[in-house]
């Protein structure tokens, strides 16, 4: 039994050290997330910029219809709701997750949600022609369905495909995209070149170009391996399509490994979403991602980019140079999501997290300071331009990307899909709640706005001190059987190992006796 296991754990490092970056590892990565996660971070911020000729076309269109100019407070509804729609369409779209990706595949419904983003791209791109406002709000709740799975599909799929020893890089590369689609939006977004009064339809038209490219290249690439072999049973596919993605024929150690996963679920069958949450053996699981997605959302992202504007302006920065400064801060979000790239492997999911939040916890407590106290104190006014760079910078290394990377990791086949429906879903929620709570909070509250989300940055590093394990360079059954002594369960693979070792001592035992007996 003990040369087993040593066998096994050269086979694990053997693959650790083997996985590379592949050129078609590389290229699905790449085009998965420019065509999926992309579009949810341009959609994120594409309606910031032009969004007084938006709703002057809102006004003039209601005149035209009726004779009379618009009331303000109809005005600021619709506006509202346009804002509002997107979110809550990400959750209609988290929401489809478990159906979608366990019938069609990751693959599959990446291809399908294309069509959700085309269809609202040529509403959006001909609502000025069409002379009608409504179609921007529909299409806003189509374009969020199409975020709500992207951004839980893509996570997935990548996870699936990567070597464990590169998941959490290319765990985090949607990330990066989201972070490049929002940058793209603000560049885009500036009076100079879109963000005026003529080029605003074309604007929110484009979100279609990048799903286009998606819909035409994508087909040509492998499924997901563990979704061919695990969900499927197509055993001779998915070691195709893993060597393919590997570079070599070599594969056995990975396709072993999948086998155990599966042999280890095989009494559970598939989780849906009620089951999940019942279920003993993912209980800590369950309660670990609800918590860092509501970290993260609720950890005051929106706020500090709500504020900073003002905050820039306050520092002498003049009104009609506001919106480069926006773009700057884009920049340095792209350029830490980068970075946490390169860094997640080193030095490990845990760490990325808690300086993350511990970065975006100690802003928040010094921007409340900054704040209150610039009025009186003239240097307070630069701290607060320091203190956005700081969050924005603990954000982008940890807060944003690394969630979505444990729901992969700390869930096997048959509960990933409900896993990343839940976590969607919340971070949808949070999302659509900040959004429609932080102005009346920003009213009643002022700066100190900011000590919630300071407590609330605060509760979620001691919660991930505690409770949360390193994931780094461990395979899904690794990290299953560390959570499952958490969870005070057995898994069936262990409960089948003591089997067989109990069967052994008791024959070892018979066999001693008959010698005994013999003598």
């Amino acid at each position: 039994m003990k040369l087993k296991g040593e066998n096994q754990e050269s086979a694990d490092y053997k693959e650790g050290s083997k996985g590379k970056i592949t050129l078609l590892l590389a290229l699905v990565a790449l085009i998965s997330a420019f065509g999926s996660s992309f579009q949810y971070g341009y959609n994120v911020s594409v309606i910031n910029a032009p969004a007084p000729y938006m709703q002057d076309f809102y006004n003039q269109t209601y005149f035209n219809r009726h004779g009379v100019p618009m009331d303000s407070g109809f005005q600021m509804l619709l506006w509202s709701l346009t804002v509002s729609m997107f979110p809550l369409g990400g959750l209609f779209g988290s929401l489809m997750v478990w159906p979608l990706v366990n019938n069609c595949g990751r693959k599959g419904t990446l291809l399908i949600n294309n069509l959700f983003s085309i269809a609202a791209a040529i509403l959006m791109g001909t609502s000025e022609l069409a002379k009608t406002f409504e179609v921007i709000i529909l299409s806003r709740v189509i374009v969020g369905i199409y975020a709500g799975l992207a951004s839980n599909v893509v996570p997935m799929f990548l996870g699936e495909m990567s070597p464990k020893n590169l998941r959490g890089a290319i765990g985090v590369v949607p990330q990066l995209f989201i972070t490049l689609g929002i940058l793209v939006a603000q560049i885009l977004g500036l009076n100079s070149i879109l963000g005026n009064v003529k080029g605003w339809p074309m604007l929110l038209g484009l979100t279609g170009i990048p799903s286009l490219i998606q819909l035409l290249i994508l087909p040509f690439f492998p499924e997901s391996p563990r979704y061919l072999l695990i969900q499927k049973g197509n055993e001779e596919q998915a070691r195709q399509a893993l060597q393919k993605l590997r570079g070599w024929d070599d594969v056995d150690d990975e396709i072993e490994e999948m086998r155990q996963e599966d042999q280890s679920e095989k009494e559970e069958g598939h989780f849906s979403v009620l089951s999940l949450c019942t279920f003993r053996g993912l209980r800590w699981q369950l309660i670990s991602i609800v918590v860092m997605m509501m970290g993260q959302q609720l950890s005051g992202v929106n706020a500090v980019f709500y504020y900073a504007d003002r905050i820039f302006q306050s520092a002498g920065v003049d009104n009609n140079n506001v919106q480069y400064v926006t773009v700057s801060i884009g920049a340095i979000n792209v350029v830490m999501t980068l970075l946490a790239v390169f860094i997640v492997e080193s030095l490990g999911r845990r760490i990325l997290l808690l300086a993350g939040f511990g970065l975006c916890c100690v802003s928040c407590a010094m921007l409340t300071l900054a704040l209150n106290l610039q009025a009186t104190v003239s240097w307070m006014s630069y701290l607060s331009i320091v203190c956005v760079i700081v969050y924005i910078i603990g954000h982008a290394i940890g807060a944003s990307p690394i969630p979505f990377v444990m729901i992969t990791e700390m869930f096997l086949q048959s509960s990933r899909p409900a896993a990343f429906m839940v976590g969607g879903s919340v971070h949808w929620l949070c999302n659509f709640t900040v959004g429609l709570v932080f102005l009346y909070m920003e009213a009643g509250l002022g700066p100190y706005s900011f000590l919630i989300f300071c407590a609330i940055c605060l509760a979620t590093i001691l919660y991930i001190f505690f409770i949360v394990p390193e994931t780094k360079n461990k395979t899904f059954m690794e990290i299953n059987r560390i959570m499952a002594k958490r969870n005070k369960v057995e898994i069936q693979e262990d409960k089948e190992k003591l089997e067989v070792f109990h069967t052994v001592l008791g024959r070892q035992a018979e066999k001693t006796v008959i010698s005994s007996s013999e003598l």
